[in-house]
């Protein structure tokens, strides 16, 4: 039973999960009622004019009639600027607090009675009215951020704010986390509140929002974060240029959120750089063990719990896993889900109680195989629980006024949550771990972190009354609910540091906020249909341009639609992403799942074989992101952000800077037409050269998608005999190649030497070498040399 099935049988009231749902809306609703006073008059609030300044290191404090702004640029180039006091700390966003602020940057007068921040890489200047716009150093405005305005309840509460901005007539806004009507945010609305299932086809609704927004234009790129964790809207209108009048009309954003900080932070500069600026603040990406970027399947298994279908459920598993090799489709690891004989267990300890398990666990092992606990927050609220019962004794679950637990529901039930807000509780629950490593598990999956409180009405969330630690400073769920996840995350992700600290924690999150990628990655479930397949690509790109680069979404099997072309092409994108699951197999241990052809089966095993042939690469990529904040999945223009018609491409994308991968969005297609970045580009399965800028006509049969390889690059792959081999596109005549290699093959923190390689064209023939300290070897691995035909053309 999934959340929609759960929402029809609350309101049909047939179920007891449905008579649990129905009753926890109506005591959230009254608990809310009676905790939440009504807002009341309120009285309007603008900053007024400046009436003086502080000086301070990397800034200073500019004070206005009714209001204050603290400007800092910190060491790196980020600027910081805060309202009413607000300044960069407290944040569940920064990774180790605020940055050192750049001495060499001070307040000195604007004109016109304003003030102005100049430091190497923009200048802050700060109207006499309280506008702030960002400039490029050359003098040329990417930002400006109108005066804000604030909404304070006459009798005294939280206040609530709007901040209007404009940016150039030609850019584009990107990121806002997951969203799946992106990568490009066109005109609209968007909320910034983590949506559970039910919501997440809504337009702009998100299971990972962050106010995170990157916008790109002619004048340069830059990155925006309002480090406030309350219910909030952004408002997009794109701009317009006058064609030569000389009347272009901006881009504008109006922000409002309902409580918090009004502060942000901006990150200016190349794409790249944005990155690397941006997950220097708020963390780098976690590594990701060798064996997490293979193929990871989603097992579901059947029955009710008594020890007869427990020992199926463990049989089933030996036979989805041979299944899978007798059929030749690669498997790196076994996600045990929540089925129905596992509904009465939660948190860590919600795995299935299966003879042996540990036994299971070392056998696949032994095959290459990892096995991964899915898990979710809500603990069944029954006295006798082992997890229940720990917990409160502990202390560590969200409560009400009254002091008492806070009851949602899931599929257990009536259950309670974890207050991950609190370092005791996630002390706490990262300890409970030690049973899953014990049982054999090698990381954790997390699903329902929302969180989702599945009622037939309302927000399915915890009463926003609800109370939560904050590290101690305290408050409610109207500024806890968008962190749950990320706090969630860290506690999985520091107790398997903590109790296995050879390994490289493995945490997926379904939910998060910004700085989760330093925890883990991200997933989701559920896009439908042929637009969900488009929203799949949407949501890793768009992630990664707020940081979290290892993402992915299920594939793999059948949906509402019951097509099996549709399904073939969702598990060819997925095998291009960060994270590869399938949910119900192509082929599993007990036959042919949604009667697929043999030739649809051999599709699915050349799409499979071709992730595992790529496994070095992605590889690579996941220790550059480590180091840089580049994701592994980047938009068209991420080389060239000036150029106008990649910035507008949303259905294709890089893999890392060797590889453009085309995949078929449209049911029936066998043919598409691909955007060409600058330079020559080769077809993977045919060896045509392209040039670009430009389209180009590519054949996509439903055997395979496009993918093309950049002239001069050097790829890492999988060779017949499993070593690692260099794949190397001969660059064009008159251009020399590169590409950078890391053999990582384990799970530990032995970090591998980062290797360099450049190629030339020398009378015909490709030259491979890498690149040391005093200059030049030959390549250590065996090289195969393509594209060798095309390149003097």
């Amino acid at each position: 039973m999934d959340a929609r099935d759960l929402v029809r049988s609350a309101k049909a009231v047939g179920t007891a999960q449905g008579r649990h749902a129905l009753r926890s809306a109506w005591r959230r609703a009254r608990t809310d009622a009676g905790a939440l006073a009504e807002r009341g008059a309120e009285r309007a609030r603008v900053p007024g004019v400046v009436t003086g300044v502080e000086h301070r290191p990397g800034g200073g404090v500019i004070r206005f009639a009714r209001s204050e702004l603290l400007v800092r640029v910190a060491v790196g180039g980020a600027v910081f600027w805060g309202w009413d006091g607000a300044g960069p700390t407290p944040s569940y966003a920064l990774a180790d607090g605020c940055p050192e602020p750049d001495p060499r940057a001070v307040l000195e007068p604007d004109k016109d009675g304003g003030w102005r921040v100049v430091s190497e890489r923009v200048t802050v200047a700060v109207s006499r009215h309280g506008e702030v716009e960002i400039r490029t150093p050359g003098g040329v405005r990417i930002r400006k951020d109108l005066p804000p305005r604030w909404w304070e309840p006459v009798t005294g509460g939280t206040a609530r704010w709007v901040l209007r901005s404009q940016v150039p007539a030609d850019a584009r806004f990107f990121g806002l986390g997951g969203p799946a009507s992106g990568p490009r945010l066109r005109d609209g609305s968007y909320r910034l509140w983590n949506a559970a299932p039910m919501d997440a086809s809504g337009e702009g609704a998100s299971r990972i929002t962050m106010p995170v927004q990157l916008v790109v234009a002619d004048a340069g790129t830059h990155l925006t974060f309002h480090d406030n964790t309350w219910d909030g809207r952004l408002i997009i209108a794109e701009g317009s240029e006058g064609a030569g009048s000389g009347h272009d009309r901006p881009g504008t954003g109006e922000l409002r959120m309902e409580g918090g900080p009004l502060r942000c932070w901006v990150v200016a500069g190349t794409p790249a750089r944005v990155l690397r600026g941006w997950t220097a603040l708020t963390g780098r990406p976690a590594l990701p063990p060798y064996w997490a970027l293979g193929r990871q399947h989603v097992w579901a298994g059947h029955g009710s719990g008594s020890g007869g279908e427990q020992v199926a459920a463990g049989q089933g598993i030996r036979e989805l896993v041979a299944g899978l090799r007798d059929r030749r489709l690669p498997l790196s690891a076994v996600h045990l889900a929540a089925g129905p004989h596992t509904r009465r267990r939660a948190g860590p300890l919600d795995g299935e109680r299966l003879p042996d398990l540990p036994a299971l666990a070392r056998d696949l092992r032994a095959e290459g195989i990892r096995l991964v606990s899915v898990v979710a927050p809500a603990v069944p609220a029954e006295p006798g629980h082992p997890v229940y019962d720990s917990g409160l004794a502990a202390g560590v679950f969200v409560r009400d006024a009254d002091g008492e637990p806070v009851r949602g529901v899931a599929r257990p039930g009536a259950c309670v949550y974890p207050d991950f807000t609190a370092p005791r509780a996630r002390a706490w629950w990262g300890g409970l771990n030690e049973e899953r490593l014990g049982q054999g598990f090698s990381g954790v999956w997390h699903t329902m972190d929302e969180p989702a409180s599945l009622v037939p009405f309302g927000d399915p969330t915890l009463p926003l009354s609800s109370g939560h630690a904050l590290e101690g400073r305290g408050g409610d769920h109207r500024e806890a609910h968008n962190i749950y996840g990320l706090t969630m995350a860290q506690a999985a992700y520091r107790g398997l540091l903590e109790l296995r600290p050879e390994e490289r924690p493995f945490v997926v999150s379904r939910s998060g906020w910004a700085g989760m990628q330093r925890y883990g990655g991200a997933w989701s479930a559920g896009l439908r249909g042929w637009p969900g397949l488009r929203a799949s690509l949407s949501m890793v790109l768009s992630l990664g341009l707020c940081g979290v680069p290892c993402s992915g979404t299920d594939a793999g099997g059948p949906d509402d639609s019951g097509s099996a072309e549709l399904s073939l092409r969702r598990l060819q994108l997925a095998c291009f992403l960060p994270l590869l699951r399938t949910g119900a197999s192509l082929c599993d241990g007990a036959g042919v799942s949604w009667g697929c052809g043999p030739g649809t089966l051999e599709h699915a095993r050349t799409a499979l074989a071709g992730r595992e042939r790529l496994l070095p690469y992605f590889m690579t990529l996941a220790h550059l992101s480590r180091l840089t904040g580049a994701p592994y999945v980047r938009p068209l223009w991420w080389g060239a952000s000036g150029d106008r018609a990649l910035r507008d491409c949303e259905d294709a994308f890089l893999l890392g800077g060797a590889l453009l991968v085309a995949p078929v969005l449209e049911e029936g297609a066998v043919r598409r037409a691909v955007r060409l970045p600058r330079g020559r580009w080769y077809d993977t399965a045919t060896g045509t050269a392209y040039e670009g800028p430009g389209l180009a006509m590519i054949d996509a049969p439903l055997s395979r998608v496009p993918v093309l390889a950049r002239a001069g690059s050097v790829i890492p792959v999988c060779g017949e005999d499993g070593g690692l081999e260099l794949e190397v596109w001969a660059p064009a005549s008159g251009h020399d190649g590169a590409g950078v290699v890391v053999r990582d093959t384990g799970d530990g923190w032995q970090m591998p030497e980062i290797e360099h390689y450049t190629t030339t064209l020398d009378s015909g023939r490709v030259v491979v070498e890498r690149v040391v300290e005093h200059g030049a070897v030959e390549a250590g691995y065996p090289v195969r040399v393509r594209g060798l035909s095309d390149s003097g053309r």
